[in-house]
């Protein structure tokens, strides 16, 4: 076959993703406190942006320019009020409409303040010692109140008083700055030894000296270190305590029986010890240093209707609001000469309309799928956890008429609050457990609720098994393998069959 270049006309379709469009996907999948912040981003850059909340600037309300020198102007305090001004208390009040103190409420003039001082016999050089002095100021007690401390400053603090050599100072800080928030010592002291180029035992002298700080526990290596230094502040860390701190693991299993034979003491003061180590704080650090918890914002609520539905609405406070400045734009574009100017204007322009557009897109996308969500686990919302449907990105989809991948970044980052709590969107899909009598499927979100109110209602003498809570589900119509139900109960983050009796028979003793 001859190889030949020939020119030939095709008609297609094809999405082209521009800019604005990838960014329009972007814009769906961030979350409320993420697109603020790139709301506020694009505010600082496009000056034809502006918060819909924002009084609009008066185009004959705007202040005069400040003469310059350059300009002839004299640099007199006096000169911005204009020369029509007048030179008369009276007639400065009428040319501003308000009396002179509504504008200048710390100048009331040499005359009142000679009035105010003659009148007041307590006024003296004594009078704002202590106010910053300020007069009208409030006395305000949160301006004297210290900020949080912490744990790296409370542990330094008792360092420069317990420690005086420089260089075991040098090392205790390097040891403090390598302590979490938990108050575990999180680097060895061989690393800190050779990164300071000092002694082994040089690093573990200056660690015992900050063990010893308050809070007791803190600096430790591993949690048996933690509780141990813990306990031999309360001169409670003797040769059967030590036993016990050396054998948490058979604590955590409950294996009572081995404790009290390691340990060599008998049931009731097995029982004293393992109540001693229960008052024990295994992350002293935690009470420094808080940050402050980041409340979380419901970006769709769902009340109860008057008619027996369900409302849904957008949340309004998480929702930022701009406008595109049109006045200013044809203000500016009226003295606009350059070309380079021109474009700027321009692309600000179209950039602005299009975050206008998008945001407004985004807010009717979201409340589009969350009305969705609400139709399909109606039963959810009216009765419980148990009665969670299965459902798929694909369902939603096909309902509202858009693609999964839009409803995927919808539903990423979003919360919905409702009267049983806030949940994530992501929350309502759930993958189906097939029905041991073929009916309807079950949600693997009920299920699992179902395996937990069952292993709740256990008493140590009926403690269930994996076989014996898959056979009840079987009863109960859901048709599920064994496995499935230990996946379930691992993921609830709760212990086998063995280890809950353990616990059960203790507390009942």
């Amino acid at each position: 076959m001859a190889l030949s270049a020939r020119l030939e006309l095709r008609v297609g379709q094809s999405l082209v993703m521009t800019p604005q469009l990838m960014q329009a996907i972007k814009l769906l999948q961030l979350s409320n406190l993420d697109l603020v912040a790139y709301v506020e981003q694009e505010l600082e850059k496009n000056p034809l942006l502006e918060r819909a909340d924002a009084p609009e600037p008066s185009v004959e309300g705007e202040a005069p320019e400040a003469p310059t020198i350059a300009d002839g102007g004299d640099a007199q305090a006096g000169d911005w009020l204009g020369d029509d001004m007048g030179n008369s208390r009276t007639d400065i009040e009428d040319r501003l409409g308000t009396e002179l103190e509504n504008v200048f409420p710390d100048d009331k003039g040499p005359e009142a303040k000679h009035v105010d001082a003659a009148s007041d016999p307590m006024t003296s050089s004594w009078a704002n010692v202590g106010s910053g002095g300020s007069d009208n100021e409030d006395y305000n007690l949160e301006a004297f109140v210290s900020a949080d401390l912490s744990l790296q400053d409370h542990l330094s603090n008792q360092l420069a008083l317990a420690v005086e050599v420089p260089a075991d100072r040098l090392i205790g800080q390097m040891l403090i700055d390598a302590i979490d928030d938990a108050g575990y010592l999180t680097v060895t002291v061989e690393d800190v030894a050779e990164r300071l180029g000092a002694e082994v035992e040089d690093v573990v002298s200056v660690l015992e000296v900050i063990q010893s700080f308050e809070p007791s526990g803190v600096a430790a290596r591993n949690l048996a270190e933690c509780l141990a230094i813990q306990l031999r502040d309360k001169d409670r860390y003797d040769p059967a305590m030590q036993v016990l701190v050396g054998h948490l693991d058979l604590l955590a299993k409950r294996d009572y029986a081995q404790l009290r034979k390691l340990c060599a003491v008998d049931e009731e003061d097995l029982a004293d010890m393992v109540a001693e180590i229960r008052r024990l704080n295994p992350k002293p650090g935690l009470a420094f240093g808080f940050a402050p918890v980041q409340p979380l914002v419901p970006d769709v609520m769902v009340r109860a209707g008057p008619d027996g539905g369900w409302i849904v609405e957008l949340n309004s406070e998480t929702l930022p609001k701009v406008l595109v400045n049109q006045s200013y734009y044809a203000r500016v574009s009226k003295t606009t000469k350059s070309d380079g100017e021109k474009a700027f204007l321009a692309d600000a322009l179209q950039t602005a309309t299009w975050l206008a557009r998008a945001l407004d897109q985004r807010a009717r996308t979201i409340l589009k799928v969350a009305t969705e969500i609400v139709r399909q686990q109606d039963a959810f919302f009216a009765l419980g956890v148990q009665y969670l449907r299965p459902l798929n990105l694909k369902t939603i989809a096909d309902a509202i008429g858009m693609h999964e991948s839009t409803v995927s970044r919808v539903t990423s980052n979003k919360s919905i609050a409702t009267s049983r709590g806030i949940f994530e969107m992501k929350y309502f899909f759930t993958s189906s457990i097939a029905s041991s009598e073929g009916g309807e499927s079950h949600s693997a979100e009920a299920v699992r609720y179902r395996i937990k109110q069952m292993i709740d209602a256990e008493t140590p003498d009926d403690v269930l098994s994996d076989d014996a809570i898959m056979d009840k589900l079987k009863d109960a119509g859901i048709d599920i393998a064994r496995r499935t139900v230990a996946k379930y109960r691992e993921a609830l983050r709760i212990p086998s069959s063995v280890q809950r009796r353990r616990e059960k028979q203790a507390m009942a003793v």
